[in-house]
């Protein structure tokens, strides 16, 4: 199964704060207790950033921990949402409404640039990398998270559905980055989905708005399903 990313699918999907609330709810780190987002975090306050952008932002958790973990440092934080835009700035972020395919800001305007489980839903993947790369001052990171193929396949498989295939994933997310940058590593998570009960995997599965009838199978206490993060840091 692709997912599609019209902008109109991804408008209506990020509308309200739902649905990413959802879904954030049920993921726990891996089984030695590393955590995708701590770990980003901890990347980006190595590099003793003087300005970070962060694109896609959501409901701003993550721009705020940036905040008070980099004290000295200035952070912007990008959505499309109005609402996420709104949830990040009463947070006490410096937030606007911006298209990372036509980012507001010069060249070189950035030490650091952060795109946190975002990068499949932009149309055009490159001339959004192109626009990082714009922004990201010389020697600058880049900072990206996103899924792989197989995360939560086990519980779309069981309702009926397939694996998420994305335009940037664990899979092919590194060949996308490498048309626009020289250096690329990568860190792999082996993160875990876990759902208390049946009406909660069915919330997670209906929060992808996607339009397909799933069909999970009843089952009875909580049921641990496996994902697959994986971390890239770019320069």
């Amino acid at each position: 199964m692709t997912h599609m990313n019209t902008q109109e699918s991804v408008r209506a999907q990020y509308a309200r704060e739902g649905n990413l609330t959802t879904r954030r709810s049920v993921w726990q780190p891996t089984a030695d207790g590393r955590d995708p987002a701590t770990e980003a975090a901890r990347t980006i306050a190595e590099a003793r950033p003087r300005r970070v952008l962060e694109v896609g932002c959501g409901t701003g958790a993550f721009a705020e921990r940036l905040v008070a973990e980099n004290p000295d440092a200035e952070i912007v934080a990008t959505d499309q949402s109005e609402r996420f835009v709104e949830l990040t700035a009463a947070r006490g972020v410096e937030a606007r409404v911006a298209d990372l395919q036509d980012l507001p800001f010069p060249d070189d305007s950035f030490d650091v640039v952060a795109a946190m489980w975002m990068l499949y839903h932009v149309p055009d993947l490159d001339r959004g990398l192109a626009e990082v790369r714009r922004v990201l001052r010389p020697g600058g990171l880049f900072v990206a998270v996103t899924n792989g193929d197989e995360h939560t396949a086990g519980l779309r498989r069981e309702a009926g559905g397939e694996a998420m295939v994305t335009q940037f994933s664990s899979e092919n997310g590194e060949q996308s980055l490498r048309r626009h940058f020289d250096q690329v590593t990568r860190e792999e998570f082996a993160t875990r989905a876990v759902f208390p009960d049946h009406a909660a995997a069915e919330a997670y599965l209906a929060s992808m708005q996607d339009g397909f009838d799933w069909r999970l199978p009843h089952f009875e206490g909580s049921k641990e399903y496996a994902g697959h993060v994986t971390l890239f840091a770019v320069s």
